[in-house]
Parts: C-alpha cells; sequence; structure tokens
C-alpha cells in the first residue's frame, strides 16, 4: 500500500487494505475504498463515493458524490464521473442467483465525461473524450468524441476534447473546436481524431484552462 503520507484520507472515509492509492489522491467524507482496489495519483473521490475490490482508476480522475464503481469497471486517466451517474457489473442481476464469478468488464477511456444522474449499463467501452450527457442511459459501445444524449442514449454530435460539441465539417471535413480552435475530423465512418494534438498528449498550459461554456455558445 501507499505510504499514507502522499495521499489524503477524510477521518470519516474507510480505506480497506491491501490496495493502492497514489500521490496526490484525496478521498473525502464518508467514500469507501475496499482492499485490492488500484487508484493512481492526483485523484479525487467526492462524499459516498464507493470503490469495489479490483476496480483499477488512472491519474487524475475525479469522482463526484455519491458514485459507486463495482468490481469490472476499468477506468483510464482523466475520467470525470458526475455526482450520482450509476455503474453496473451484471446485467441481469436477481437476488437468489450468484453471479459473482460473471462481473462483466466496463471501460472508461482516457478523458471520457459520464454526466450527473446517467446510467452506463455494464459490460461497454466509452471511447476517449466521449461524453454521456445527464440522465442519458448507455447500452452499447460509445465511439471517442462522441456526445451521447437519451434512453437509451444515442449520438447526437462529436464532441470537442475541452467539452464543446462541434460543428458541421467545413467543404474539407473539419470541424474546429469554438473554444481551443483544435481541428477535429472523421477520418473514417464513426471515428473522429484531433488532428493537432495526440489524445495521450497533455493539453498544453494555455490550453487547458477553460474559457468557453457551453451556455455562453449558446447564447451566440
Amino acid at each position: 500500500m501507499s505510504c499514507k503520507k502522499d495521499y489524503f484520507v477524510h477521518e470519516s472515509a474507510c480505506v480497506d487494505e491491501p490496495c493502492e492509492i497514489g500521490k496526490g489522491t484525496k478521498i473525502w467524507h464518508f467514500s469507501h475504498i475496499m482492499k485490492n482496489a488500484k487508484i493512481g495519483e492526483n485523484c479525487i473521490f467526492g462524499q459516498n463515493a464507493n470503490i469495489a475490490s479490483g476496480v483499477v482508476i488512472g491519474n487524475n480522475v475525479k469522482v463526484q458524490n455519491n458514485v459507486s464503481i463495482y468490481t469490472g469497471a476499468i477506468i483510464e486517466d482523466d475520467v470525470f464521473l458526475g455526482p450520482s451517474c450509476v455503474l453496473t457489473n451484471i446485467t441481469n442481476p436477481r437476488s437468489q442467483i450468484v453471479r459473482h464469478k460473471l462481473y462483466e468488464r466496463t471501460i472508461f477511456r482516457r478523458g471520457a465525461t459520464v454526466g450527473a444522474n446517467a446510467t452506463v449499463i455494464c459490460g461497454v467501452e466509452l471511447g476517449r473524450y466521449s461524453f454521456i450527457a445527464a440522465g442519458a442511459v448507455v447500452t452499447r459501445d460509445v465511439p471517442d468524441y462522441a456526445l451521447m444524449m437519451g434512453a437509451p442514449a444515442r449520438r447526437v454530435n462529436w464532441i470537442s476534447r475541452h467539452g464543446i460539441p462541434l460543428p458541421q465539417p467545413d467543404a474539407d471535413g473539419i470541424m474546429v473546436c469554438p473554444e481551443s480552435e483544435y481541428r477535429y475530423k472523421e477520418v473514417e465512418p464513426g471515428v473522429v481524431r484531433c488532428l493537432d494534438l495526440d489524445e495521450d498528449a497533455l493539453l498544453p498550459p494555455g490550453k487547458a484552462t477553460g474559457r468557453v461554456s457551453y451556455r455562453d455558445l449558446q447564447k451566440e
């Protein structure tokens, strides 16, 4: 287990041993980290978060209040899980039936966002920098940079790494993020890539501070 001085645990939280918790991570009020969980650096777990045994979480992950992450979940770097979003690990649960050996894997790729009160049914993969809108219900795999809304969730647009819906492509198929001015393109059907920054690259300091909200864009 990581040295306790490297991360913060509120006095009301419970951390079972053994587990791994990275440097700079903060675990807030009434949260519970179960044994054999693996958590990266600089993560934040809000009030009443529950992390089950065997869960793997990367670096810089933000887990808001009232979120439970169950065995079978793999969460990569920079993922955001909004308040009271719901994750599952069995598609056909019954109280009388024991399916502990049938937990299904759910993968949250780097930079994905799950909005408040959204539900992610297990056994799917959320693509890099995808965005699940508040209250949506995800029942199938989600492409990179997809903006998903509704129940069941459908792709309604492409969204930039900065969380801004992308405009219609120009004559060359280029979509420019209104905030960052990074260019995106659907390089093949259903596959969007940023042309100016690799998905694994950190945002440059000048691009890591938000300047435009989605509401601001709607007013234009």
